[in-house]
């Protein structure tokens, strides 16, 4: 009788990276202050999409800078903040439909620390702020880091991208993404920090596409379930042949290594632990741990047998008498005698 994990461990497979993800809300639960939690979305043009899609490592990470270079910079200006804020991001690559589709999700307690690292600093705007102030500045730190890249050749133009290996075809393009307001959304603030680790669960660790929103399988073609934002966010369906849906599924895999959850600020990694004790020194008894509701989050209780290879809660499907067992291995037995 030999045992089956079910699991592969990758970090694109939906059922392997439940268990990562529990594992990471746990760790964040401990570091969250009780304040306000916004959510911006930094997300780059789609004529931009054929030129990352072959630059995934590279323009990715320029991706994650830009973006976090305009929140740093734009919070530390006293006209918009003046404070030092701490907040993750995660990138996302694909669209409802799979499509390629690169954006960053960041999630930032409202407010930050003075320069002095002696008061707690609370937004000056509702939406914490001004977005356009924000897509300007991320424009312009995108494209500032695509012309050095160019120019420095680590830009990868093969097939349809070989045209821009012409330096004007390149600022061609450079000017045309530069021309049109890129998008940053920026969401309402949480209604508390209770329900921040509930709504990271729909982001953190994801895949893209999830279990849930497959429906058949059929005749060589795949149906799933998406959301049309274009059309009020209606849920509809979606059939494309096997072939199809494979390949837009693989347009998201990532590069070996790349790390697609990372921190910045005072909540960088180094500094982490050390400055998020002042904040909640600051925030005196509202910096108090949070105690998150048993079903807001998606945590569990240790389990007590885990699975050797995931360290995922193994769930125990059927018990066997030892009589069973026995019975079990006469009939296979019997049956290997008889074919």
């Amino acid at each position: 009788m030999a045992i089956s994990y079910n699991s592969c461990r990758d970090r694109h497979c939906p059922r392997c990276l439940s268990n990562a993800r529990r594992r990471w809300l746990t760790a964040r639960q401990k570091e969250l202050l009780n304040v306000p939690y916004v959510h911006l979305v930094f997300t780059l043009p789609h004529r931009l999409a054929p030129l990352v899609l072959h630059n995934k490592k590279l323009l990715y990470s320029l991706l994650f800078r830009a973006s976090s270079a305009t929140l740093l910079e734009t919070t530390v200006d006293p006209k918009h903040l003046g404070a030092e804020i701490g907040f993750f991001s995660v990138l996302h690559t694909w669209g409802q439909n799979l499509m390629h589709h690169p954006h960053v999700h960041c999630v930032i307690p409202a407010g930050g620390l003075s320069p002095d690292h002696k008061t707690w600093i609370h937004p000056k705007y509702r939406f914490f702020l001004p977005r356009g102030v924000l897509s300007k500045v991320f424009r312009g730190k995108f494209v500032h880091g695509l012309k050095q890249a160019y120019r420095l050749g680590e830009l990868n133009l093969p097939g349809e991208l070989r045209p821009l290996a012409d330096e004007e075809a390149f600022h061609a393009l450079v000017r045309d993404v530069h021309r049109h307001r890129w998008v940053v959304h920026v969401k309402r603030p949480f209604a508390g920090p209770q329900y921040v680790l509930k709504y990271l669960a729909h982001y953190t660790h994801r895949v893209a596409i999830s279990n849930q929103r497959l429906i058949s399988l059929s005749e060589g073609k795949v149906t799933f379930r998406w959301k049309d934002y274009k059309d009020g966010s209606k849920h509809k369906l979606m059939t494309l042949t096997v072939d199809e849906f494979l390949r837009r599924f693989l347009l998201h895999t990532l590069p070996r290594h790349f790390v697609r959850i990372r921190f910045f600020g005072f909540m960088a990694n180094r500094r982490r632990t050390a400055m998020l004790s002042v904040c909640k020194n600051l925030l005196g008894n509202e910096g108090e741990e949070t105690s998150t509701p048993a079903d807001t989050t998606e945590t569990e209780e240790p389990a007590t047998w885990l699975c050797p290879l995931c360290r995922g809660r193994m769930i125990v499907i059927e018990r066997y008498t030892a009589w069973q067992l026995f019975l079990q291995t006469l009939m296979e037995k019997n049956l290997a005698d008889t074919s």
